[in-house]
């Protein structure tokens, strides 16, 4: 069973907005057993909307819409599929009920608007959406259905949870599709295959894998499709624990897992705590680890010390370093560490230093040299990293790398 997904308005097409409805609806579609095979972005045109749907209507029996069920004249959806499939419009009072009894409730009148964007197509089964004001549109012409939904996030999803989807399942009923993704970092895609070529090559044929890589990190998403549900379950993680056996110094965790969170759990185990001292990454590695829910319990704080003067004052960095060595060298970021553990006390610490760019690069020390020191009172690993010429891409991938640094000093020190 596959299935499109249309989204409408200008505002996408323009940039203004990014379509992050698309990406959660196909999401829902997948674990459904439902593949979608086309997702595309549509101006507020009736001549592209009804084009959209005869082009996508040649090649599956479900399509899923978002936007132009405002109260504005610009929505122009609801018109559009009646005139797409014949019928006419008539208000829909248990809609405008609905509506007038949410405005009374904030203390606000409706408005003629209001009463306008209660007119539905006459064919339409109407979808009730509590979280706001536009009814969603069930359209079934002979078995190729048709869903229209607002484009307000939460309200798409609400309706798709509560209305959309039982629907779905009743009316396409399907062959379950399961997952089981692996989370990797410290390594590329291309050498990550070469090691689990033997597995890949091996896999049953209900099962797929799917390379999804990221900065610093390559998740492995493992599919199966079949009819019984616990036995696929079984199947992807007997797949899952050959392929981390193949590639154990790289798994970091499974599905929604961050490394940060898993790096704080490590912390917890070991009741240890942490904190950085940061310079090109600007606090990002602090923002990653505070990002986790109970990061009290483990991170004491960040130094953010960027200039000479700061690094000398509250890391202790000695100004001799810095003239012979630079600030971004190994010796710094030594020195960073050992007065960051020795300022704030903690049991781990993190000090980075780099070149982040565009700008400020030498021949001996281009844009993207970046030090990296992990370690506590007795022990400190370094590593120098080597990246490109944007600087966003190389903040992103420094935090994220500093970050497995401490899971393996974790699991190397334990």
């Amino acid at each position: 069973m596959t299935a499109h997904i249309l989204t409408i308005g200008d505002e996408i097409l323009i940039g203004q907005i990014i379509d992050s409805n698309s990406a959660w609806m196909a999401e829902q579609l997948n674990l459904q057993g439902i593949l979608v095979t086309k997702i595309v972005s549509i101006s507020d045109t009736a001549e592209v909307i009804r084009k959209a749907l005869d082009d996508s209507f040649t090649e599956t029996n479900l399509i899923l819409m978002t936007g132009g069920l405002g109260p504005t004249k610009d929505d122009i959806t609801k018109k559009t599929l009646a005139e797409y499939y014949g019928v006419g419009m008539s208000f829909h009072e248990a809609s405008f009920e609905r509506l007038s009894e949410m405005f009374a409730r904030w203390g606000r009148s409706t408005t003629p608007a209001h009463r306008e964007q209660c007119f539905m197509p006459d064919n339409a089964k109407i979808l009730t959406n509590k979280a706001g004001t536009a009814p969603g549109m069930w359209f079934d012409n002979a078995g190729k259905v048709a869903v229209s939904m607002p484009g307000v996030p939460y309200e798409m999803k609400y309706l798709m949870e509560q209305e959309v989807l039982p629907l779905i399942t009743k009316t396409f009923p399907g062959k379950p599709i399961t997952h089981r993704t692996i989370l990797t970092i410290g390594e590329g895609e291309s050498r990550i295959a070469h090691r689990i070529q033997d597995i890949e090559d091996g896999l049953p044929n209900h099962i797929k894998l799917a390379y999804l890589p990221n900065l610093g990190q390559v998740r492995l998403r493992l599919s199966a499709t079949g009819d019984n549900l616990l036995e696929l379950k079984k199947d992807l993680n007997t797949q899952a624990t050959l392929i981390e056996a193949c590639i154990p110094e790289f798994v970091f965790g499974y599905e929604k897992d961050t490394i940060e969170n898993v790096m704080g759990q490590l912390l917890l185990k070991n009741k240890k705590t942490i904190a950085t001292a940061e310079s090109c990454t600007g606090g990002l590695v602090a923002h990653r680890i505070t990002s986790i829910p109970g990061a009290s319990a483990y991170f004491e704080g960040s130094i953010i010390a960027y200039s000479y003067a700061l690094k000398e004052k509250l890391l202790n960095v000695a100004p001799e370093i810095l003239k012979i060595y630079g600030a971004v060298s190994e010796e710094t970021v030594q020195a960073m560490l050992k007065g960051l553990l020795e300022n704030l006390g903690t049991d781990i610490g993190v000090a980075i230093s780099g070149i982040a760019g565009p700008g400020g690069g030498t021949p001996e020390k281009p844009v993207g040299t970046i030090w990296i020191a992990v370690g506590d009172k007795n022990k400190t690993n370094t590593l120098k990293l080597q990246l490109g010429k944007s600087r966003s891409n190389n903040i992103k991938y420094t935090a994220t790398k500093a970050l497995d640094m401490v899971r393996r000093f974790l699991l190397e020190n334990s």
